[in-house]
């Protein structure tokens, strides 16, 4: 067996076997601060008591789901999806965010999340998942289509602040 070094998105750098198992499982909130560390990773910044309070509801929601990858005690990614009903369609699930620590990158780990992701889904009758990229994360475009999702539009997406 081959030892790795690995730096743990809390900060820390982990010493584990480079053949330890990923073990897939749900968030918990003492996840957060590595969740804050992995959202600011995909560019969206956010400290550990903002994603602790953005996790709690979330825990209590059976529609939602976010599971996180842990190898060597150190969280490598997480992923969160979530059922969405629109007028217009059937429900379906939605992965609202992936992120995979940029050290673990190219292991299969955002794999094993997408994959425990569609099982979360499929134990709940739905035949069909969907997820929205960025059209400049050209990297993530290709990680879906090996992870044999369909390009099926582009879209502009817009914001109004509501201010009093």
């Amino acid at each position: 067996m081959r030892r790795a070094v690995l730096r743990g998105v809390t900060g820390s750098t982990v010493t584990h076997m480079s053949d330890s198992p990923l073990e897939i499982r749900p968030v918990r909130l003492d996840d957060a601060e590595a969740a804050a560390r992995l959202s600011g990773e995909l560019g969206y910044p956010i400290d550990a008591d903002g994603m602790r309070r953005r996790l709690e509801p979330l825990l209590e929601l059976p529609d939602h789901a976010v599971f996180v990858a842990v190898r060597g005690g150190a969280v490598l990614g997480w992923i969160h999806a979530a059922v969405v009903m629109h007028l217009q369609s059937e429900p379906r699930v939605e992965i609202g965010g992936l992120v995979v620590t940029e050290t673990a990158r190219g292991q299969r780990v955002g794999a094993q999340l997408v994959s425990r992701t569609e099982q979360w889904a499929r134990q709940r009758g739905f035949t069909a998942i969907l997820v929205r990229s960025q059209i400049k994360r050209e990297d993530a475009h290709r990680f879906y289509l090996r992870e044999g999702y369909e390009r099926t539009k582009t879209s502009a997406v817009f914001t109004k602040a509501l201010t009093d």
